[in-house]
């Protein structure tokens, strides 16, 4: 008889659920959450697992690849998809969802997610890091500008080099504000060293990665929206058609249709927030400024702008770079305006 087994994955311990193919449970356990003790446990039952299923998360992709490498057949699934599927459950707790996750993995009612490689990983974590840095670096500066501003003293416009010198101008003859601007001044001085240092790392990845260097033929593309690109799609195999990455990354509208009601929302932001984000910024740059080597690309946005806003363009644009990206990897050819256009 077939065996199904679902895992919702703690920190500490995860709770497993097997059942056979009639949906009847067979065992159930808490186990570590550690590749050899879940790898163990399993082998244990003394019979082949048909299917095990992982809800995606941050501890996931580690023990997916780590199972997937012992020869178990284990699949990623999405995490809308198990989300949505136990809205039904009165009670949510560990032991249900695996529970819920062994059921899903019979019945085949699931949605495989990719798991992306170590590098495409990494890059990831890099670009995180660096995202990290500079938030805080803004939330600092625009910290200070609220607290002088408070007692009427106006930083105003300023670069990256004059912002300290113009705050030490502003607090000088105030005590209490000198020290809150010394120790302030001194976290920003940290936070953008770190941010140098990661904007360094960032634009040497880019030079060192062919695909990267390829995808920054593109205009308006440049080393942050190319890794942040490349390392969501890793491989670009995993579509049947580029097409699809404009919807896997939620810029495509939503539709509903019933009855007599059929309408197309906005667009349904599911998928990589970062990579939209990204897209969006390049769309932006190339509607917004004088972009070398992208006029028709531009024409066409500047049609859809006119006919329905600029908003709508970017994001119209944003979609069509998700899709000529994604050719331009699963092709390895460099950016062509006229193919690209058309």
């Amino acid at each position: 008889m077939d065996h199904y087994a679902g895992i919702d994955v703690s920190l500490e311990y995860s709770s497993v659920c097997v059942v056979d193919a009639n949906g009847k449970i067979i065992r159930e356990g808490k186990v570590a959450s550690e590749p050899d003790a879940l790898i163990g446990w399993l082998r244990s039952l003394g019979y082949e697992l048909n299917r095990i299923g992982l809800e995606a998360g941050p501890l996931s992709q580690w023990l997916f690849a780590a199972m997937r490498k012992a020869g178990l057949a284990v699949e990623l699934l999405e995490t809308r998809h198990v989300r949505d599927a136990f809205k039904a459950m009165p009670v949510k707790s560990d032991r249900n969802d695996a529970r819920g996750i062994a059921q899903l993995m019979r019945l085949g009612w699931f949605r495989p997610v990719h798991c992306k490689s170590m590098n495409a990983q990494e890059v990831r974590a890099v670009l995180t890091a660096r995202k990290l840095v500079q938030t805080k670096l803004l939330d600092v500066e625009n910290s200070l500008r609220g607290i002088l501003r408070g007692f009427g003293l106006k930083v105003g416009k300023t670069t990256a080099r004059s912002f300290a010198e113009r705050i030490q101008e502003l607090v000088k003859g105030h005590p209490h504000l000198e020290a809150i601007g010394e120790a302030l001044l001194s976290v920003r001085a940290v936070l953008l060293r770190e941010f140098n240092g990661f904007e360094k790392r960032v634009r040497v990845m880019a030079r060192t990665d062919a695909r990267t260097r390829l995808l920054m033929s593109t205009p308006a593309v440049g080393p942050i929206v190319a890794l942040t690109y490349a390392s969501a799609i890793d491989d670009p195999a995993r579509f049947k058609s580029s097409k699809q990455a404009g919807a896997h990354f939620g810029l495509t509208p939503k539709k509903h249709q019933s009855g007599e009601t059929d309408y197309s929302g906005r667009i349904s932001k599911i998928g990589d927030a970062s990579v939209r984000e990204a897209l969006y910024q390049a769309a932006h740059v190339m509607l917004t400024k004088p972009v070398k080597g992208c006029s028709q690309l531009k024409s066409w946005a500047m049609r859809i702008a006119r006919r329905a806003g600029r908003s709508k363009a970017k994001v119209a644009l944003a979609r069509k770079l998700a899709v000529i990206l994604h050719r331009m990897l699963a092709s390895a050819t460099p950016f062509n305006a006229a193919a690209a256009a058309a």
